[in-house]
């Protein structure tokens, strides 16, 4: 089961960090889909950050950096997984 917890704002490929607007909190730990026209992976959440401060646990209404592991889209939708 999947829950939506936020959605891509804006990609950054050479730093491959996702900007992320959240609906929901999601840790450090978490399993992740993401999901758009042209995504569809699953990663398990490593970095998070807020203003260059790196996180453990962000909460809905924050926008965070998230590295991830392939290009994502703006747009594209962010499940918690096993929910």
């Amino acid at each position: 089961m999947e829950k939506l917890v936020g959605t891509v704002t804006h990609f950054f490929p050479k730093i491959a960090v996702a900007v992320v607007k959240l609906h929901d909190e999601v840790k450090e730990g978490d399993e992740i889909h993401i999901s758009g026209a042209n995504t569809n992976f699953r990663q398990r959440v490593g970095s998070m950050q807020i203003e260059h401060q790196n996180i453990s646990i962000a909460r809905r209404g924050e926008e965070i950096g998230l590295k991830v592991d392939m290009p994502v889209r703006p747009g594209d939708q962010v499940f918690r997984v096993g929910v």
